[in-house]
């Protein structure tokens, strides 16, 4: 009786351990794709940045300055154009071949086109050529972008234990607060020399030190373990021959709930954090540091807000997390920007920390994870990676553009863009099955 008593002892403590073990793993994968997410929205939040402060001055001086700054914007949009692109071609090999290596990939590649642009000769060097190149790495950045963030969110998710894979799925998501926090901070650190050093050589530096956090993202990633759902799809040999054609033939309706669960939140973001930075600046003559101050305190509060609304998520479900932000950013639509053309520092602070915290992060916490239930192991990079990207290209690659084309039109019109954003994700979330109970799909 006693060695049975002790054998059931030993079993328990051997159980906890390995309990501590996955708990562990799952922790060290999660803080991974968050930390490699960041680098990556960093990259890519730089060139935003940059668009709404620089480059209309820097590659197209020739024009009146609206028509300088669509132009900037545009090229911007060439970013999350590619971004459906780099998501099918990801999907594909990340679904064949795994999720690790395209996530090594992805990395490598933004890394290498930020740096790029931070070499980049202007309009006074090399004319119209500069613009180019511009597209060119801002189309190579997308590409690299279109398998990130579907392929992080998946590592965390597939590794997660059940019942919390919308706090670790949200791991990932503190990444983009993170890289948004480090882009601005690098632009303001900047921004505070002189306006001709700044043009000169200034706004440079942010983009080359990408080199640095690509190499610190590099040694992160390539300790990371395969996903456990991906081993055993690949160990029964039943990874898809074609998956993003299967995935379109067999689970369609999945990816248009999927792209159309995420334009409203996507749009508002990039207004918020991209257009707002125009719309301050050059129609209100608020200065670079007021609106990068907001951003940065919006950002820094997201970061704990994120994991917050995402094991919300887990237990009360992905939907009622998701309509809440949707209603919060209808409501807010129209007092952002009252509060915004106050031109008070600290309610431009305010503006952008509510529209941030409580309307764009109940939306986005939940997605990959919410996304990732909505499709098998064999099609999942590719399922959630079309989703997201697809949601990216329309609603955020476009957003900045049109709000600078309704700004003639006044205030209700602006905030008439950020309304519709909110009621068609809370449109598209009404014909959603709640699938946070779900177990993942094999």
């Amino acid at each position: 009786m006693t060695s049975f008593t002790e054998a059931k002892r030993d079993a328990a403590r051997y159980d906890s351990r390995a309990a501590g073990r996955a708990s562990s793993s799952v922790r060290t994968v999660a803080l991974a794709s968050m930390v490699g997410t960041a680098i990556e929205a960093y990259d890519f939040f730089l060139y935003g940045t940059a668009s709404a402060l620089v480059f209309d001055k820097l590659y197209f001086p020739t024009v009146d300055p609206r028509t300088g700054t669509l132009a900037a914007f545009a090229t911007y949009a060439v970013g999350f154009a590619a971004r459906p692109v780099g998501g099918i071609v990801f999907g594909h090999f990340g679904d064949r071949i795994g999720r690790k290596s395209m996530l090594v990939f992805s990395l490598v590649l933004m890394g290498l086109a930020t740096f790029g642009i931070g070499l980049l000769p202007t309009y006074a060097t090399i004319g119209m050529w500069g613009a180019v190149g511009l597209v060119v790495l801002r189309f190579v950045q997308g590409f690299g972008l279109g398998g990130e963030l579907g392929g992080a969110a998946l590592m965390a998710i597939e590794h997660a234990p059940p019942g919390k894979r919308g706090f670790y799925g949200s791991w990932p998501h503190m990444g983009v607060p993170i890289g948004l926090l480090l882009a601005n901070g690098a632009f303001a650190a900047s921004s505070k020399m002189s306006e001709g050093r700044f043009l000169a050589w200034g706004w440079r530096v942010p983009f080359l030190l990408s080199l640095v956090l690509v190499a610190i993202g590099l040694f992160i990633r390539l300790r990371l373990v395969e996903s456990p759902a991906f081993q055993r799809m690949q160990a029964d040999k039943r990874e898809a021959a074609l998956p993003f054609a299967e995935t379109w033939r067999t689970h369609s309706r999945s990816v248009f709930l999927a792209i159309g669960a995420s334009i409203g939140e996507k749009a508002a973001f990039y207004v918020y954090t991209v257009f707002l930075l125009t719309y301050g600046t050059k129609t209100l003559g608020l200065s670079r540091g007021v609106l990068l101050g907001g951003v940065l305190i919006a950002a820094a509060c997201m970061i704990v807000a994120v994991p917050v609304a995402g094991a919300i998520s887990d237990r009360v479900g992905r939907r009622p997390v998701y309509v809440f932000g949707a209603a919060v950013t209808i409501v807010f639509a129209y007092p952002l920007y009252q509060l915004i053309d106050t031109r008070s520092t600290s309610l431009v602070w305010l503006a952008l920390t509510i529209a941030l915290v409580f309307a764009h992060t109940p939306m986005y916490a939940p997605q990959t994870s919410f996304m990732s239930e909505l499709f098998p192991t064999r099609l999942r990079y590719t399922g959630v990676s079309l989703g997201y990207q697809i949601a990216g290209a329309i609603g955020g690659g476009l957003s900045p553009f049109i709000a600078t084309a309704l700004m003639p039109h006044g205030r209700l019109a602006l905030a008439s863009q950020l309304a519709a954003g909110g009621a068609l994700t809370i449109i598209v979330m009404s014909l959603v099955t709640e699938t946070a109970k779900r177990p993942l799909a094999e």
